[in-house]
């Protein structure tokens, strides 16, 4: 008894379509120890992952958050930063922080001098009354930072 093997010749797109799907999954198992990080739950930890060992100026940064908020699950905010965006000098990166939440971490904006101008809208959730505090990391290695308190009621009662 002879056995015959038989071979499959793979066309171009199927191919192309393994070779991609490998280098993807091999992009996130490298980049898997970075994806489980543990989350930072204080906001002094947070702040020296960003800063590190630098200060922040209190100026310059646009934080626009509604001093009260009726409803914790949908905070509307706004960030902005007034930069040139040019090669020179510009916004690298906006964070938001809200210190009551169990992850302080709410989100991080990345730009280049492509992006024109530094500034996003979007909107959070709030665990409780807190602080909700901005960082802006600037190309020149330089740091802005805002806050502003808000009250989270619960249909209009106090929280």
């Amino acid at each position: 008894m002879t056995r015959r093997m038989e071979f499959e010749v793979l066309g171009r797109r199927t191919f192309l379509i393994g070779a991609g799907s490998s280098l993807v999954v091999a992009t996130l198992l490298a980049n898997l120890p970075a994806l489980a990080q543990e989350p930072v739950r204080s906001i002094d930890e947070a702040l020296k992952k960003v800063l590190g060992d630098a200060t922040a100026s209190e100026s310059g940064i646009t934080l626009e958050v509604p001093e009260i908020a009726e409803n914790g699950n949908t905070v509307p905010f706004t960030l902005a930063v007034d930069s040139p965006m040019s090669e020179a000098s510009y916004v690298k990166t906006l964070h938001i922080f809200a210190t009551g939440n169990p992850q302080v971490g709410v989100a991080s904006y990345h730009f280049t001098p492509a992006s024109g101008k530094a500034a996003v809208s979007s909107r959070m959730r709030l665990a409780r009354t807190q602080d909700v505090i901005a960082v802006a990391a600037l190309s020149d290695g330089k740091f802005l930072l805002g806050k502003r308190n808000v009250k989270v009621t619960i249909g209009g009662c106090g929280g």
